[in-house]
């Protein structure tokens, strides 16, 4: 059962009576880039506009977003979330490459997929690893990833969908590392020599290949497919169902297609099944 936010949540009424649309966000790959762009800020903005209100990107961080939406500070133990004191409401929706993940929707209500999401894993070009063949198989794809892991350092984010230990990676050998900086530096760790290899959500991999074209490598997936999506509190249900039309009138539209092409024209081809349905 998803825990009830305090009143403190705006609904929809309470926020069009404010006339701004709070946005909490971490830079992070192309979905907010931190200069003022990115997928997700483009969508917020749209949303902003169907609601007719103003649009406010508050900063925050993977660790604190949460709370800041609840109102409730949030911590994660042993793959739980738990709720700890009460703190201020700083934002009405947190989004932006956020994965749903099983103790993520115990405390939030998440909207429907915004874009869809795998984590991979990348290595640096020089460590002896194959990139695997698809085959279409993504159970069998994983397991011939997992078969090259036995001693490899790998860095990881504990709390969230980067977590190795998840993937039970940990049990196939690999040596997991949590980093505890921002997500968006990882990459540039592990070229760095932090690890051999680095655990990343498919889109920021494809950016990362871009950014660093010859330094790293795709080895293959360690999840199956995943979803991504808009985290709104449990006290907001209107405001998330008007997301959700909103989000069904740009798909049907194409418009959310476009929105994606622009940012991860990559990403689109990948998951050629989740683009079909935005035309």
């Amino acid at each position: 059962m998803v825990w009830a936010a305090p009143a403190a949540a705006d609904d929809l009424d309470q926020l069009r009576a404010r006339g701004e649309l709070r946005h909490l966000g971490e830079p992070y790959a192309n979905f907010i880039t931190g200069a003022g762009g990115g997928l997700t800020v483009d969508l917020m903005k749209a949303f902003a506009r169907h609601l007719g209100v103003r649009y406010r990107f508050v900063p925050s961080t993977w660790g604190t977003a949460l709370g800041e939406l609840l109102g409730r500070r949030v911590t994660v133990r042993d793959g739980e979330a738990v709720l700890g004191p009460a703190q201020p409401v700083l934002g009405d929706v947190w989004a932006g490459g956020v994965t749903l993940l099983p103790w993520r929707q115990k405390v939030v209500a998440f909207s429907e997929t915004t874009f869809p999401g795998q984590v991979w894993l990348v290595a640096r070009a020089e460590v002896k690893l194959r990139p695997i063949k698809p085959s279409g198989d993504t159970a069998r794809d994983v397991a011939l990833v997992k078969a090259q892991v036995d001693q490899l350092s790998i860095l990881i984010a504990s709390g969230t969908c980067l977590d190795g230990r998840q993937y039970q990676l940990d049990r196939a050998g690999a040596r997991l590392i949590d980093f505890t900086g921002k997500l968006s530096d990882m990459a540039a760790a592990v070229i760095s020599g932090a690890a051999q290899a680095v655990l990343q959500d498919a889109s920021d991999a494809m950016v990362s290949q871009e950014k660093w074209l010859g330094d790293l490598k795709v080895i293959g997936p360690v999840s199956p497919d995943q979803q991504l999506a808009a985290a709104f509190a449990p006290s907001s249900p209107r405001l998330r169902q008007e997301f959700n039309r909103f989000l069904a009138q740009l798909r049907q539209s194409g418009e959310h297609r476009k929105m994606a092409q622009k940012y991860y024209p990559t990403v689109v081809e990948h998951f050629p099944g989740f683009f079909a349905q935005n035309r």
